[in-house]
């Protein structure tokens, strides 16, 4: 529970998205702003790409009397009437108080918390339709996983989003299978969240307070009136080229307690922490990281070598995470939090990641055979990291610092076999 106090107003929150997590995550959302009246307005606007659909006649609601059966609806008014999306997150009861709404600017409109769940190539684009139509002081929490890497840089999606936005964005990763989520299946979560100084209540004497502070609600007390402060550090240290203005004192502030509240459940519990870098770095690299576990499941090594590669592998992400956002990255993410080793774990015991290398390795086929004859049209998400983050690192002459992750880039090209893992990582 926040012990926030009363406040005149209330926070309203969209979901940008409504794929099978969107939805996941709307469900929680909107369960939340029911059960927390004095913080939240009740209902949950959910933004859905618009497109026609059919009930399946496997699905509960099929009716062959019925014209949402026999006739092709969108997707917005199945959902809006059955209170369940029934072509992304099929069997699953939404809360009534879930908006389904085809335009992207009404959904946004008047809310002051935002969060995003969709692919990350739809960002720019999304972000270009919601300018001028969002409140100027709301807050955003990404649920988008991974990093874009290029030769150049490693941006994060949260900051690309308040970048385009001119608002500030967190993020949520972590070892969360959608259904499983959905299912209302005991799980975990990370939010990670570094309150930018203005929204404090309080004066400061810092200019920059509460910087990487694991588990503070607010910036630190003391004498300078942060709100009239516009600039804040980004994930790197270094002023971020967004200009923010403060939420209004007659909003409960977005801090820890506020966004553990809007996102905890009995059966999805959520830590929350400063280190949006960190648990941004996990959902990316842990791919990587997963693929070679495949690789030695495929060769039938046994679970001693996959230990032995989640071990390393955990290593370099800490390493990595240290060596280029040293400002912002806590080792205790990636060893402690869900965004984490729980992340990596779930993802070298059953994900996709995984399944496709160990088949490529027991079928004597490329993993990219795999992934077309597996995954529907799907994107392997470790085959394009492994090759970001290799040209990320040889652009920098840091290849060779990161064995276990420039191992798999080497596999994947060709340049080595699976079996030659363990010389290339000692």
């Amino acid at each position: 529970m926040a012990t926030l106090g009363v406040h005149e107003k209330k926070h309203k929150v969209t979901v940008v998205g409504s794929g099978n997590w969107g939805s996941a995550i709307a469900k929680i959302v909107a369960e939340n702003t029911k059960e927390h009246p004095h913080l939240f307005e009740p209902d949950v606007q959910m933004w859905v790409y618009e497109e026609e659909t059919t009930i399946p006649k496997a699905s509960k609601h099929y009716d062959p009397s019925s014209e949402y059966s026999t006739k092709t609806q969108k997707l917005t008014t199945l959902i809006n009437h059955f209170h369940e999306n029934v072509k992304y997150l099929p069997d699953i009861a939404l809360p009534t108080n879930i908006i389904a709404n085809p335009s992207l600017q009404e959904s946004v409109e008047g809310s002051s918390i935002l969060v995003f769940n969709l692919p990350h190539q739809f960002i720019g684009g999304l972000c270009d339709q919601m300018k001028g139509h969002i409140l100027p002081y709301a807050r955003g929490v990404s649920c988008i996983k991974g990093v874009h890497v290029s030769s150049s840089d490693v941006n994060l999606f949260s900051e690309s989003i308040g970048e385009k936005l001119g608002i500030y964005c967190g993020a949520l990763s972590g070892a969360n299978i959608a259904s499983e989520v959905a299912q209302e299946k005991f799980s975990e979560t990370t939010v990670a969240y570094d309150p930018p100084p203005m929204d404090s209540r309080n004066p400061s004497r810092d200019p920059t307070p509460g910087r990487n502070t694991p588990k503070g609600s607010t910036p630190q007390a003391s004498q300078l009136d942060l709100t009239q402060v516009t600039e804040h550090k980004d994930t790197k240290g270094l002023t971020s080229k967004v200009r923010l203005i403060a939420q209004p004192p007659d909003l409960p502030p977005v801090d820890h307690n506020l966004l553990r509240t809007l996102f905890h459940r009995p059966y999805f519990h959520v830590r929350v922490v400063s280190d949006v870098a960190g648990v941004s770095l996990g959902g990316a690299l842990k791919n990587i990281v997963a693929l070679a576990a495949g690789f030695v499941s495929g060769l039938g090594w046994g679970d001693n070598a996959k230990a032995a590669i989640m071990r390393i592998g955990l290593l370099e992400m800490v390493k990595f995470g240290k060596m280029f956002f040293s400002n912002s990255v806590h080792t205790a993410t990636f060893t402690e939090e869900s965004a984490g080793v729980a992340d990596l774990i779930t993802s070298c015991s059953g994900g996709r990641n995984y399944r496709c290398a160990k088949m490529s390795v027991e079928r004597k086929i490329s993993i990219e055979q795999v992934e077309k004859e597996e995954l529907n049209g799907q994107m392997l998400q470790g085959l394009s990291t492994a090759k970001e983050v290799y040209g990320f690192l040889e652009a920098r002459g840091k290849a060779e610092e990161f064995p276990l992750l420039t191992a798999v880039y080497r596999i994947l090209q060709g340049e080595a076999k699976v079996g030659d893992l363990p010389d290339l990582i000692q």
